[in-house]
C-alpha cells in the first residue's frame, strides 16, 4: 500500500491536530475567515477528514472551544414568540444554561476568556456568530447594524453571567433568574431591536 504524501492519515491524533489548527485559525481570524481548506492543510489532512469528524464549520467551533452547550438546540425556543420579549426569552436561555450542569464548564471558560487572549477571542466569537448574529438575522436587523449590535447586547449577557457566576456579586448571585430576566430583558432588547440614539436612526 502507497502511503499520502504530505498527509497525516485517520490515527487516533487526527481529531486533535484538527481541533488545535481550528483553534488557532478562529481565535486568529475570526469564525468568517478561517475556513474549513485552511485548518485542514494546517492540521495536514485532508478537508473530507474535518467533515467526516465535525459535519460542518459550526460543530467543528463548537467543539474547538469546548462549548457547554450547541446553541443551535437552544435557539428555536428563543426565537418563537413576539418578537418584542425575545431579550427576555435570550436572557432566560443564558440563566438556563449557567445553572444547569453546563454551567460549570462554562464558569470555566469565562474564568479562561478574562485571563487569556486567545480564549477570549473565541468567547467572543462565539457569542457574536453561534448566538446573537442569528437572533439578528431572524429579527430582520439592517446588516451594518448587525455587529454593534451584537457586541453591545453581548457586554450585557457576559457582563450579567461573569458578575453572577465568576464574581458572585450579591445580591445578583442569588437573585431569582425570572427577576434577572425582568430586570435585564429590556435592556438586551433595546441594543437587539430598538432605537439607538446618535448611532442607529429609530
Amino acid at each position: 500500500m502507497r502511503g499520502r504524501t504530505g498527509r497525516r492519515p485517520g490515527n487516533p491524533d487526527t481529531r486533535e491536530a484538527i481541533l488545535s489548527a481550528a483553534r488557532t485559525a478562529f481565535a486568529e481570524r475570526g469564525f468568517d475567515a478561517a475556513s474549513i481548506r485552511a485548518i485542514a492543510s494546517a492540521a495536514g489532512v485532508d478537508p473530507a477528514l474535518v467533515h467526516h469528524y465535525f459535519g460542518s464549520k459550526d460543530k467543528l467551533f463548537l467543539a474547538a472551544m469546548n462549548a457547554p452547550v450547541d446553541p443551535g438546540r437552544l435557539l428555536p425556543g428563543v426565537l418563537d414568540g413576539d418578537p418584542e420579549r425575545i431579550g427576555e426569552r435570550l436572557v432566560r436561555m443564558f440563566l438556563g444554561v449557567w445553572d444547569s450542569p453546563a454551567g460549570v464548564a462554562g464558569v470555566a471558560l469565562l474564568r479562561s476568556a478574562v485571563t487569556t487572549e486567545w480564549t477570549a477571542r473565541l468567547l467572543r466569537e462565539f457569542l457574536v456568530t453561534q448566538v446573537l448574529r442569528r437572533v439578528l438575522q431572524h429579527l430582520g436587523a439592517a446588516p451594518a447594524e448587525l455587529p454593534l449590535r451584537g457586541s453591545l447586547a453581548a457586554t450585557q449577557m457576559a457582563g450579567l453571567v461573569l458578575m453572577r457566576y465568576v464574581i458572585k456579586l450579591e445580591p445578583l448571585a442569588s437573585t431569582p433568574p425570572e427577576t434577572l430576566v425582568t430586570a435585564v430583558g429590556p435592556a438586551v432588547q433595546r441594543y437587539l431591536t430598538g432605537p439607538l440614539d446618535g448611532v442607529f436612526e429609530g
